[in-house]
């Protein structure tokens, strides 16, 4: 039995939304930083990372309020083995070949195993060392001051940019699976627009 109802609410959809758009920037930004290619001008794309970042690490905290007054962190709570396994075997082959989805979406549970995983990973270690070594990167004038002046900048711009990398392959994957994987088409998209999805009545 399947019904419609109220998966994502509006502060979540906003928070999705504005988190994207800022983690797009930077990316852009952070690529012309390096010298990949020329859009904005060398100082204006800095001048943008930076307001970018401090508007994210705003939204960051944003988000980690509204996670714990919510109860919503308990979507992120890792599943069992065997339904981890069972995800895995799914994305691998039954996907493809029409297995059943292993994982029924409700309100309580919008993510399914796998999910879980990356985006307790993207938020809770990606993200943190991301802000971390941009932080350190852009007080790097104060390091004698604050007792890093043993540190060295090169190993920090080196793990900022690997985590930059690293996010910018979760985006990568999360849009292809949430543009092809839906059982209607753009379905995960048009969710994430409207709030309004199908809930499987099946628990898992």
């Amino acid at each position: 039995m399947i019904k419609r109802v109220m998966m994502y609410s509006r502060f979540e959809r906003l928070w999705h939304w504005s988190s994207a758009l800022l983690i797009i920037s930077m990316i852009i930004t952070g690529f012309e930083i390096h010298g990949s290619f020329a859009l904005l001008g060398f100082e204006t794309a800095v001048n943008l990372h930076i307001i970018a970042a401090w508007t994210l690490i705003a939204f960051w905290f944003l988000g980690i309020f509204w996670h714990l007054v919510t109860g919503e962190w308990r979507q992120y709570v890792p599943a069992s083995a065997n339904k981890l396994v069972a995800m895995m075997k799914y994305y691998a082959i039954g996907i493809f070949v029409g297995g059943g989805h292993p994982h029924y979406k409700t309100r309580r549970q919008k993510l399914n195993p796998l999910q879980r995983l990356a985006y307790l990973a993207i938020h809770v270690v990606i993200l943190p060392l991301l802000v971390l070594s941009g932080l350190l990167y852009f007080f790097y004038p104060y390091w004698q001051s604050i007792g890093l002046g043993s540190w060295r900048l090169a190993p920090i711009a080196l793990i900022h940019t690997a985590l930059a990398f690293a996010v910018l392959t979760f985006l990568v994957v999360h849009l292809y699976l949430a543009l092809t994987t839906s059982k209607e088409p753009l379905g995960y998209l048009k969710a994430m627009i409207s709030g309004y999805e199908n809930e499987d009545q099946q628990t898992t």
